[in-house]
């Protein structure tokens, strides 16, 4: 007998072993699960941070015990994975044992993705982040697998690799689609090519134990029908030791982020994708490209950030050059429907050794768990220089404005300028701060507050612990200011109603002081010799409408670094005399707003 002659499991009992018919209260049940997930988190606040990890296994773990209880299903022993050490307390117990059991009147992989979540969040917040270990909503998983499948994922035949598998969000889902594929052939024919290719490596030895442990309920069925265990997909590895077998047909998964220290033979390894710090989703990205085959694919989940800065400019050459992206989709999460989302996340699908080519765009939704809306928003070209910034319409309203900027290749050098940062790093200095110009080589010290948010430049320290005056001595030459320049705040966030926020800093101010200090959260756009455009006039089209919405297409985080600044899309010198009229004329905010607007083509 062939081993997939004969539908054994039918694809029609496939899904519902798989999906399980929805209780008729399953509505209320996933609220009363979110709200049990709420005093799960209550309960980890009261433990000691020391016993955190091991509590948080232990309540995960009893929580599985009652879904397997309430579905049927026995446990497997896996004695080489972690085992929960202590006991939980009564009141523990009985939410660990009420979630279990409400889990088990949802569909099963719904069921399992809530469950193994758990761990994750129940750990304390300082080794939540140094484990890069956060949830991952299961419409993220899904829409990041579906995309996989539009771009032609073999889920019959490939090999797929998740290199930071945490709970196995990722596994769950993937392994549910190869068993659906499968679903005529053989339980021990399905079993075996689960267990011949498909893998996770994860750091974490309970979250690896927590996500074998829910693929074997995943797979109980099937290891009934075929008189044996369920394959072991998990293995406890750090990733970034293991030598990379370049075989997998798809590589997916939600990287841990934050900065890390890596070793010297760490960094050389990975250094072709670094600058400066290294952020583990970025070192993870390189994985991903030494670990997929040729033709192969890459589905990731990860921050915006990498898309703009200079510490990314690296990776994003790497990408463009090993494995272009075809597709990103940017999410967007209703306030407090997932506890630890980043808000400015993406869903990204790359093409090993693929053809560069132009990037589809989506605009991704959440409303709930497992609710998505998805609006495409057209598609984006790569920079010639691909370490540039990658400029893509965060919003639906954004996408013609990028598609002219593309084709707007002048910068402000230019027009004759160049952006540094304040050199003042002001709590190095604190016995140099004066609040009085009292004494020789004391000079105005100019904050970020100076810059008001309506582009106005205002002398003034009003914040805790900001001095008006700064007293310059031997060796400090290099923090004086003398000449004129437009100041750009350094951090803003997507919320704020500007990311760029900018005021000239008048030359009269800076004669009538024989120069001025610059905080270190202030950009400087600073003239090299004669400048092509006046000062005035460059900050009036920063702080314009239109170019703060090509600069949220570029931006990936608060920071506005000088970097993204002078790699800011911007009209020819040539085109700019009405503008410059309108300014020196003192003209309206909104005539100098209409212009700026024409000079984008908006609307086109």
């Amino acid at each position: 007998m062939t081993p997939c002659g004969t539908a054994s499991t039918s694809p029609e009992k496939s899904a519902a072993i798989l999906a399980g018919p929805p209780s008729p209260g399953v509505e209320g049940t996933r609220s009363d699960l979110a709200r049990a997930r709420v005093v799960a988190r209550a309960w980890a606040e009261t433990l000691t941070p020391a016993r955190r990890a091991d509590q948080a296994l232990l309540f995960t773990t009893a929580a599985m015990a009652a879904l397997r209880k309430g579905i049927g299903v026995e446990a497997v022993a896996r004695p080489g994975f972690a085992r929960p050490r202590g006991r939980l307390d009564h009141a523990g117990a009985r939410v660990a044992q009420a979630i279990g059991e409400d889990a088990a009147l949802l569909p099963l992989a719904e069921a399992l993705h809530l469950i193994t979540g758990l761990y994750p969040a129940l750990l304390p917040a300082r080794e939540r982040g140094a484990l890069g270990a956060f949830y991952t909503p299961i419409a993220l998983v899904e829409r990041l697998l579906d995309r996989a499948t539009e771009e032609g994922a073999d889920w019959a035949g490939l090999r797929l690799l998740d290199p930071a598998a945490g709970g196995g969000a990722f596994l769950l889902g993937a392994v549910a689609r190869i068993r659906a594929a499968l679903a005529g052939c053989e339980p021990a024919f399905i079993l075996g090519r689960i267990g011949a290719r498909v893998l996770g490596l994860e750091v974490d030895a309970r979250a690896a134990a927590l996500a074998q442990a829910a693929l074997d309920i995943l797979l109980a069925d099937l290891a009934q029908a075929a008189g044996r265990p369920p394959p072991v997909v998990l293995r406890v590895a750090d990733t970034l030791e293991i030598p990379a077998d370049p075989s997998f047909d798809l590589v997916v998964g939600n990287p841990p982020y934050g900065r890390v220290g890596l070793t010297p033979a760490q960094r050389a390894r990975f250094g072709r994708g670094l600058y400066g710090h290294a952020n583990l989703y970025g070192v993870f990205t390189d994985i991903a490209l030494r670990w997929t085959a040729p033709g192969g694919l890459i589905a990731y989940l990860t921050p915006t950030s990498f898309l703009a800065g200079r510490y990314y400019g690296a990776l994003r050459g790497l990408l463009a050059a090993e494995a272009p992206p075809l597709s990103i989709d940017f999410v967007h999460a209703r306030q407090g429907v997932f506890e630890d989302v980043l808000q400015e996340t993406l869903l990204a699908l790359y093409r090993r050794g693929g053809q560069a080519g132009r990037v589809r765009i989506h605009y991704l939704t959440l409303d709930g768990e497992g609710r998505a809306r998805i609006a495409h928003n057209g598609t984006i070209g790569l920079p010639a220089d691909a370490g540039a910034p990658w400029l893509a319409p965060r919003d639906p309203g954004q996408g013609h404005l990028v598609a002219r900027v593309e084709a707007m290749g002048h910068r402000l050098a230019e027009w004759g300028y160049g952006v540094s940062t304040g050199p003042l790093v002001w709590n190095r200095y604190k016995g140099q701060l004066r609040d009085r110009p009292t004494g020789k080589r004391v000079h105005p010290l100019i904050w970020a507050e100076a810059v008001t948010a309506d582009g106005r430049f205002v002398f003034r320290a009003a914040k805790r612990n900001h001095a008006p005056y700064f007293k310059l001595q031997a060796g400090d030459d290099a923090l004086l200011v003398g000449e004129p320049c437009v100041l750009v705040q350094r951090t803003t966030a997507k919320e704020q109603h500007r990311r760029l926020i900018a005021a000239e800093l008048p030359a009269a101010f800076v004669a009538g002081h024989g120069g001025v200090v610059v905080e270190n959260h202030l950009n400087m756009v600073r003239a090299k010799g004669t400048p092509r455009v006046a000062p005035a006039v460059v900050a009036a089209l920063l702080n314009s409408a239109v170019v703060d919405q090509v600069f949220r297409c570029m931006s990936g985080s608060v920071a506005v670094s000088a970097f993204e600044l002078e790699a800011l899309p911007l009209p020819a010198a040539g085109d700019l005399g009405p503008l410059t009229a309108l300014v020196a004329a003192g003209a309206p905010r909104d005539d100098i707003e209409a212009e700026c607007a024409r000079l984008y083509g908006k609307g086109l």
